[in-house]
């Protein structure tokens, strides 16, 4: 493991912070005593901002997402990738490839081992950290830290662990790999233990500050992660409890806007209960049919920290992605059209004016031109890319006819969405149908709530394209649905090669999973069947470097050729 016992160091000279948003300049700090830095509230702040900042920073961000997104069949190469990206698109994936390296991603795990050491301390010798506020930071560092623990152990299926922090020279970091089970479960019981300890909200909804219930950990975002973790751990009920914890939260707080004089008018007009949920809709309720849609992406991607948003990190002139993962990776800002890194494969937004696209099931699903759009043949991914955008979709004949306008995303601002209330819907169907028949109505209730926002919906009325009897008669077919509903909803988030991953790891083979990835390859499909047959090549490679920094790795057996290679 890459000397994780450095990365302490790095942030303990910080100024305190005045908000969330604010980035710490960080500076080598050699001759600094820990027990002595740990003295006030603010220096806990420090720390603590510093979790998120680490969170935030481009080697984290960008394997994060990679980790999630780049083997899926959503993206293939865009302009000039690099030869390491261009190596995992074709599934030529080395234990040399860089971004096999999760240094960075254990900086922000340390840092939060830091605090969470420190911290109680802190609270006994300033009497301004009051416990309940230290309990509280507490809970936003081990939601941090699962948050990345979880993505290492979803991505490499077991990895070094440890709730200990890196402090002296004489620790041992060259710990074994844990697997994933134990991870979750580890990660599970330290959430439930702290969930509540959690900041319900930090500001009222119609305060300037309000963005802040989202861009910090909440009760609500622990119980996302919970949600999640529940999932992969086959606690299927448990998926469900805590789904309809946040479904709630979010049903009351619709309740709190429209009793509310400053958003009743916005509650009224831009969000409605679609099968009991409230969501953000594409066109106002009441608007013309000449009214462009787009609003449920404005809402979310380009203004960010939306109604629907449950943890997201908040880029401002304060607390900026100045590293700038998005025009490197899906789209160029500078010009419509043009492709960052990754770009869209045809079967994603073919044909989709025509009704004969094979993933957008209707010609009226907004998410479609929302997510991609045209660049001469080729396709662009425009999600993220775009701060709004204006969809015409009277009388749709084209793709090109559609897109009626845009605004371009400006530098340093595109926030990145870890969980949001759609995404948990759809995490409670999955649940559901894997609870038995006697769930598939209100598991198929969320997937068509969740389709029937993105299609054109001026009203929670219009009519439906999902059919609750061709998908009911199996629970094979009701998992596909969900499945393709939540490719629709969360393309290019981070979060398809894990669903195929969750996928995988339930069938017990990676049948379905070739199936789903090869759709984006046009070459040397016969090999890289065979290649990705093999449920253990669905996990990235321990790094070449890791494993000589860490000799009590071994090796993922799918890599064994490599690993031979490193042992010479």
């Amino acid at each position: 493991m890459k000397s994780i016992k450095q990365y302490i160091m790095v942030g303990l000279g910080a100024a305190a912070l005045s908000s969330c948003g604010d980035f710490l300049e960080i500076k080598p700090q050699n001759e600094i005593v820990l027990e002595d830095y740990w003295t006030e509230k603010d220096d806990a702040t420090s720390m603590l901002m510093s979790c998120y900042d680490a969170l935030g920073s481009k080697e984290c961000l960008r394997r994060i997402v990679l980790w999630g997104e780049v083997r899926s069949d959503e993206t293939k190469a865009g302009t000039n990738p690099p030869m390491w990206l261009q190596d995992i698109l074709k599934e030529n994936l080395q234990p040399d490839n860089e971004i096999c390296e999760w240094g960075e991603v254990y900086k922000t795990i340390n840092y939060c081992n830091t605090f969470i050491h420190y911290a109680p301390g802190v609270s006994e010798k300033d009497p301004n950290y009051k416990e309940g506020e230290m309990k509280a930071n507490i809970a936003e560092a081990k939601a941090i830290r699962a948050i990345c623990y979880f993505t290492l152990a979803k991505t490499f299926r077991a990895v070094p662990f440890t709730f200990e922090p890196s402090l002296t020279d004489d620790q041992d970091y060259r710990l074994p790999a844990t697997d994933l089970d134990v991870i979750a479960k580890a990660l599970i019981e330290d959430l439930e233990g702290c969930k509540d300890d959690a900041v319900r909200r930090y500001y009222l909804d119609n305060n300037s500050k309000s963005y802040e219930n989202s861009s910090r950990i909440t009760r609500w975002s622990i119980r996302a992660i919970l949600a999640e973790l529940y999932l992969w751990t086959g606690e299927y009920q448990k998926c469900v409890d805590v789904c309809n914890e946040i479904i709630d939260y979010k049903k009351s707080q619709y309740q709190e806007w429209l009793n509310d004089p400053d958003l009743r008018t916005t509650a009224v007009r831009t969000i409605k209960q679609f099968n009991g949920v409230p969501l953000i809709l594409e066109c106002p309720e009441g608007s013309s049919i000449d009214v462009a849609r787009g609003d449920a992406y404005n809402s979310v991607f380009g203004t960010g920290n939306s109604f629907e948003s449950l943890f997201e990190l908040y880029y401002n002139n304060k607390f900026s992605n100045k590293e700038e993962f998005v025009p490197a990776y899906y789209c160029n800002r500078t010009n419509d059209g043009e492709f960052g890194y990754l770009a869209a494969p045809d079967h994603l937004y073919e044909n989709l004016a025509t009704d004969k696209n094979t993933v957008f099931l209707s010609k009226n699903d907004c998410r479609g031109y929302e997510n991609i759009i045209a660049s001469g043949s080729r396709f662009a991914i425009r999600k993220y890319g775009r701060k709004s955008v204006s969809l015409d979709m009277k009388n749709i004949t084209t793709e090109a006819k559609v897109q009626a306008s845009e605004t371009m995303q400006q530098t340093n601002y595109n926030n990145w969405i870890f969980y949001r209330l759609t995404d948990i819907m759809l995490m409670k169907a999955e649940a559901e149908v894997l609870l038995g028949e006697d769930n598939f109505e209100d598991a198929f209730a969320m997937v068509n709530a969740v389709n029937k926002r993105a299609r054109n919906a001026t009203s929670a009325t219009v009519s439906d394209t999902l059919k609750y009897a061709d998908y009911n008669t199996s629970k094979a077919a009701m998992e596909e649905l969900v499945f393709d509903e939540r490719q629709r909803e969360l393309m290019f988030e981070g979060k398809r090669w894990f669903d195929l991953v969750r996928m995988a790891r339930r069938d017990g083979n990676n049948s379905r999973l070739v199936n789903e990835a090869i759709k984006k390859h046009t070459s040397n499909t016969a090999a890289i069947r065979i290649r990705l047959a093999d449920p253990n090549i669905a996990y990235y490679p321990y790094s070449r470097a890791e494993i000589k920094r860490n000799p009590m790795l071994v090796q993922n057996p799918a890599y064994k050729d490599n690993n031979a290679q490193l042992t010479k």
